[in-house]
């Protein structure tokens, strides 16, 4: 591909590309802006509304982007943004003189500042952050904050948003293990970091486990309202035994997914734990031979569709099973708090599984709107 070009045209080849780029992404969350934007006035008519702007502009983006219902969201909200507080940054972004690193950065930095010195600090920056596009993270917050507080002394506060985003997250990370990832307070932060460590110490100092690992089981215990941790030394004489005691613990419901001849050892398919996703085969028969669990077959549905609109306990139950999740492209919202749709509207439409499917709340919104459009309309498709 590139014989023909002398090393130094290499470097020229990456500079514009690298523009290009940015210039390409930049493009992109204009035309998602500009989408937001439309669909507000065209929904500005509250008694049409079924469903909330954004919710239905990020169920367009990310079924268009081939990405999450989250990252659309994310995606408006910071092309809105850019656009209506930093114009002038913006089409810096737009000239792929600076990149999407640099945009949610300054966005990000910027958030808190108040709305009369915002021009001011647009026009500060768009003279600078160019020349800033090597500089790490930690150097560039600095630089950013530095100018904020030029303008305004304020604007380098914790932001409310920030606050109000408080949240906590623990998702499925490789076969049988999970993350966990949030944003706390930082007295919250310190008090579950004191906590960590105080159960963590509560082993002899035999106990195989790392640091690290015994600060993770620790919050295991923590979830079980435990105060201490089990010693793993295996040694008789070790000065904590039977200090730890589950007697605190409390029940918790979780799901699993998996095939009987995994369950007693004929086979070795892996499980689903639900939230989490797949589960090793081993993981899934050490759980489900823990205490007070129930095993319940999952059935399969009959041939003959049902009659009723409301599926039966059965059908929802294989339902749940069968799609786990909201099925709406790039959605993963839980089924347990999804609707029962009719692909084709009943009582057009059979109730039977090859013609339900979950989507939650939103999406489902999303679909009866339009669905209600097509049919207002006639046969042709509108203009989404």
């Amino acid at each position: 591909m590139f014989e023909e070009v002398r090393t130094p045209g290499l470097i020229d080849l990456m500079g514009e590309a690298s523009r290009a780029e940015s210039a390409a992404v930049a493009r992109r969350m204009a035309a998602v802006g500009e989408l937001f934007a439309r669909r507000l006035v065209e929904w500005a008519d509250t008694a049409q509304l079924m469903v909330d702007p954004m919710e239905a502009t990020a169920a367009e983006v990310s079924a268009a982007m081939n990405i999450s219902r989250a990252r659309a969201k994310g995606l408006i909200n910071e092309s809105h943004l850019v656009h209506s507080r930093l114009p002038q940054v913006a089409a810096l972004f737009a000239r792929g003189e600076i990149d999407y690193r640099m945009v949610r950065v300054v966005l990000s930095r910027t958030a808190n500042v108040d709305p009369g010195f915002i021009a001011q600090v647009d026009a500060a920056l768009a003279e600078r952050v160019a020349g800033w596009m090597r500089l790490s993270y930690p150097k560039l917050r600095d630089r950013l904050d530095l100018w904020v507080a030029e303008f305004d002394p304020a604007g380098v506060r914790v932001p409310r948003e920030a606050r109000e985003n408080r949240f906590v997250d623990i998702t499925e990370e490789g076969a049988g293990m999970a993350r966990v990832y949030g944003h706390l307070t930082a007295g919250d932060g310190a008090a579950l970091d004191n906590r960590l460590d105080a159960i963590a110490a509560t082993v002899c100092d035999r106990d195989p486990r790392s640091e690290e690992q015994r600060r993770a089981d620790a919050l295991g215990a923590l979830g079980r309202q435990e105060g201490t941790l089990a010693c793993e030394c295996g040694q008789q004489d070790c000065a904590v035994a039977g200090v730890h005691t589950a007697g605190t613990s409390t029940q918790v419901m979780i799901h699993l997914l998996g095939e009987a001849a995994t369950l007693d050892r004929r086979a070795d398919r892996p499980g689903y734990l639900s939230g989490f996703g797949v589960l090793p085969a081993e993981s899934l028969r050490e759980l489900a031979a823990g205490p007070n669990v129930t095993i319940k077959p999952v059935q399969l549905p009959k041939t003959q569709p049902q009659t009723g609109y409301r599926p039966s306990a059965g059908l929802i139950d294989f339902l749940q099973w069968r799609d786990l999740t909201c099925r709406w492209p790039g959605c993963d919202a839980p089924v347990e708090g999804c609707d029962i749709d009719h692909t084709t509207p009943w009582p057009f439409g059979f109730t039977h599984a090859s013609g339900l499917k979950h989507f939650c709340r939103i999406h489902h919104l999303c679909k009866v709107r339009r669905e209600a459009l097509v049919f207002r309309m006639g046969v042709r498709d509108p203009d989404p």
